[in-house]
Order: C-alpha cells, then sequence, then structure tokens
C-alpha cells in the first residue's frame, strides 16, 4: 500500500476541503513540551533597628538644708527638801542566863570469869601401809621417716588486662538565638472620655465625667541576640589498663616427714598404799567464861542555858522630804528644714528608630511551551498538534488533535528557538511580587543563590 498524505489525515480523521487538492495538502505535526525556568530579581527590604539616643534636660529640684537654732523653754522642777526628826522605838531582847545542874549517868559494867575444865574425845586415824609389785605396759612409739615427695602450690599474680570504655564528650557549640524584648511601660498623662460606673458598695450606676488620668503604655520592644550552648554529645571508646588476680599453680619439692608406729613393752614399778583404821582416844582442855555484872555509880555537872525577856528603848532618826517648786531656763537646739533650689542637667534616653536596607535575591518561575516536530504516522507519538502548510492558490484552517497529557521535559535541557508559524505564543504567567518583610525581621532564606547585604 502506497504511503499518502490523505491516507494519514484519514487515519487521524482529518477533514480536509474538497476544494482543494491532496496533492497541495501538506501537514506538520508537533508535540509541545514544557519547561519551568527561573529568573533572579534583587529585592530591597528594610530591617527596623532602635538606637539610645540621650538628650540633656536642664532640672531643678530642691534641697532640704537642715539648721540648727536655739529656742528659749521655762519650766519649773519640784526639788527635794530633807528634814530629819528622832522617834522612840520599845523593842524586847531574850538574854541568855546559864545555870548548873547534876545529872545521873550511872553505867553497868560486864566482867566475864574463867573457868577450866577436861574432856575425853576418841576419833579414828587412817594409817597408811605401803606395798611394792612390778606389771608389764605396752606403748606405741612413732618413728619418723623422712621423704621427698613433689607438691602443688597456688599463688596470686597480677596479670594487666586492657579494656575498652565507652566516654561521652560534649562537642557542641554556641548557637544565636533572636528574643525578642517588649518595651517599658511608662504613664502618660491622657484624657479618660466621661463613662458609667457602678458603685461596688451599693449597686448603683453613676455617671463619670471625663478627666486627666495617668494611662500606661507599651514602648516598641528590641530584638536581642543571646547565645545558646547546643550540646552535641560524641560516644568515644577509652582503654583502660587494670589488673587482675589470678591464680598460677607449680610443682615445688618438699621434705615430708612420715611416723612409722612401733609396739614397746616394759617393766614399770607400782607402789601401792594402803589405809589402815585405828581408834585413838586424847583429852581435850576446855575454857568457859562466865558473865559477871557490876554497877557504877556516876554524877555529872551540866550547864543549862535559860532566856529572860527583857525590854529596852532606843531612838531612831527618821528623814522626810519636802517638795518645793523652782522656775527654770534652758537653751535648747531645734533643727530647722528649709528648701534650697538646686540645678541639675539629666541625661534623658529616647529610643529612635531606624530602617536599615537589606537586599536579597529571589527566584521567579515562569514555564515555557516549545513545539517540536514529530512524525505523524506515529501513534505513540503524545500530544500532536497537526497544521497545513501553506500551499499556492489556497490557505488550510490549522486543525489539532489531543491525545492526552504529556510529561513535562527534564529540568535543565536546551530551549530550543520557536518555530516561524506559531500563530499562538503561550502567554507568559504573571509575576508574583514578593510581600515586603515585617519590621525587624531578618529574611528568611529563600534558594541557594541567596545573597544578603546591608548598607
Amino acid at each position: 500500500m502506497r504511503f499518502t498524505w490523505a491516507a494519514c489525515a484519514a487515519l487521524f480523521g482529518l477533514n480536509l476541503a474538497a476544494s482543494t487538492p491532496v496533492s497541495a495538502q501538506v501537514y506538520e505535526t508537533y508535540r509541545l513540551e514544557y519547561e519551568t525556568l527561573y529568573e533572579e530579581q534583587a529585592v530591597t527590604a528594610y530591617r527596623v533597628e532602635y538606637e539610645t539616643v540621650y538628650e540633656d534636660r536642664k532640672v531643678t529640684s530642691y534641697r532640704p538644708v537642715v539648721e540648727t537654732q536655739m529656742h528659749e523653754r521655762r519650766y519649773t522642777v519640784a526639788r527635794p527638801v530633807a528634814e530629819t526628826a528622832e522617834r522612840e522605838e520599845r523593842y524586847y531582847v531574850s538574854r541568855p542566863v546559864w545555870e548548873t545542874q547534876m545529872r545521873d549517868t550511872s553505867y553497868d559494867v560486864v566482867r566475864y570469869v574463867a573457868e577450866t575444865s577436861e574432856r575425853e574425845e576418841r576419833y579414828t586415824v587412817s594409817r597408811p601401809v605401803v606395798e611394792t609389785a612390778e606389771r608389764e605396759e605396752r606403748y606405741m612409739v612413732r618413728r619418723p621417716v623422712m621423704e621427698t615427695v613433689e607438691q602443688q602450690q597456688s599463688y596470686t599474680a597480677l596479670m594487666p588486662v586492657t579494656s575498652y570504655t565507652t566516654q561521652y564528650v560534649d562537642q557542641g557549640g554556641w548557637q544565636a538565638q533572636t528574643v525578642y524584648r517588649p518595651g517599658p511601660v511608662t504613664n502618660r498623662l491622657q484624657w479618660v472620655p466621661g463613662q458609667c460606673v457602678v458603685n461596688p458598695a451599693t449597686g448603683l450606676s453613676a455617671w463619670q465625667s471625663g478627666t486627666l488620668a495617668w494611662v500606661p503604655n507599651q514602648q516598641p520592644g528590641t530584638y536581642q541576640t543571646n547565645y545558646a550552648w547546643q550540646p552535641n554529645v560524641v560516644a568515644q571508646q577509652v582503654p583502660v589498663t587494670t589488673y587482675q588476680q589470678q591464680v598460677v599453680t607449680q610443682k615445688v619439692p618438699v621434705q615430708v616427714c612420715r611416723y612409722v608406729d612401733e609396739e614397746v613393752v616394759r617393766k614399770v614399778p607400782v607402789t601401792t598404799t594402803r589405809m589402815v583404821c585405828e581408834e585413838q582416844v586424847r583429852k581435850i582442855p576446855v575454857t568457859t567464861y562466865r558473865p559477871v555484872t557490876e554497877r557504877v555509880q556516876q554524877q555529872t555537872p551540866v550547864q543549862v542555858c535559860r532566856y529572860v525577856q527583857e525590854e529596852q528603848v532606843r531612838k531612831i532618826p527618821v528623814t522626810t522630804y519636802r517638795m518645793v517648786e523652782e522656775q527654770r531656763v534652758e537653751q535648747i537646739p531645734v533643727q530647722v528644714c528649709r528648701q534650697v533650689a538646686v540645678e541639675e542637667t539629666l541625661r534623658v534616653p529616647h529610643v529612635v528608630e531606624k530602617r536599615v536596607p537589606v537586599t536579597y535575591t529571589r527566584r521567579i518561575p515562569r514555564t515555557v511551551v516549545r513545539k517540536v516536530p514529530i512524525n505523524p504516522c506515529d501513534p505513540c507519538g503524545g500530544d500532536a498538534l497537526i497544521m497545513p502548510a501553506p500551499a499556492s492558490g489556497g490557505s488550510i484552517a490549522p486543525q489539532s488533535t489531543y491525545r492526552g497529557p504529556t510529561p513535562a521535559a527534564p529540568e535543565g535541557s536546551a530551549e530550543p528557538s520557536p518555530p516561524a508559524n506559531d500563530t499562538n505564543p503561550p502567554a507568559a504567567e504573571p509575576e508574583t511580587d514578593k510581600p515586603e518583610l515585617p519590621p525587624g525581621e531578618q529574611p528568611g532564606p529563600i534558594n541557594e543563590n541567596k545573597t544578603s547585604t546591608s548598607a
């Protein structure tokens, strides 16, 4: 079968004009490819910084000055006047009177009288009788025998042993952190409009007229950079040598003494003592004491003290005090405080806002569509755009056939120049302006090609 453009057009369902000859209808087929390009654009943002400016201001203050002045004070003093008088006082005194009396102190004396007599005493006496005899005695004798043997001895030795322990080391670093600190709160005199106020005691609502009042105002805050330690714990193997005890066994020659038992017979003389009882009589003198009581008469003189009451009179001086009033005058130092005006120069701080320009680069994406010519008879060509080529003697309306989405070309491929007969070029996507950064904030990372400069 011969390939013709008409057969290809009938295959793809194209409707060719009947007035145009088949030989003059020549079509060109294209495939659309999409590519995303990035354009770099320099953007300038402003960072808000705050600076403290000091202003000299003259302030007049009043300093207290203390002065000492003498004031006269009159007062009345009551002075005591002593007066001495005598009075009689009668009292009783106990006077001791000693007397001698005779007291009977007779006592009994016991005297013992000795009397001697004899008595018989019978007792039994054991008299020893000694007898000698012989007997055989058998006993064992241990005779020593010396021998040399090998004996195993164990001793403890210290052997070095190397082991590895895990040690954790912090290899972290300091990281900067931006902290926002709110400004100080100052009181400002401001007009407060009138409003309805409820009395908490009575619960009634009343109208309160407008007045000037101190209202707290929040000053703008500042940003401060703090450095915080970021830990990074790394495990390391550290060799450690220790000495461990090990038991070592060795053979040592040792002299051993062994004893051999032998039986020996000998005769031993044995002396036996036998006791024989005999009765004997003896006289024992006995002395007894008999008590004899005798009375001894005795008179003892005793001194006795007796108290006798006597009345005596004595004169006692008595002192009385009488108060006499007197007028006195004294000088009193008084501290007087006087206010003295003093003019001073104070440095008042003011926070001034300053905007610093920051320049960075951003990338704007843009999609470019290009047409690649393909074989119109290839059924796997993807998206195809079939356009007739201009012929002499007539024009053919462009016709297109859509066959589904086509994957975009890989990023970084070269962009060919668009064909000359592209009547409908793709419209570029509108650029989106990046919003301006808020005051006091650094621009965040946008892409790897970002550059930041501060004026």
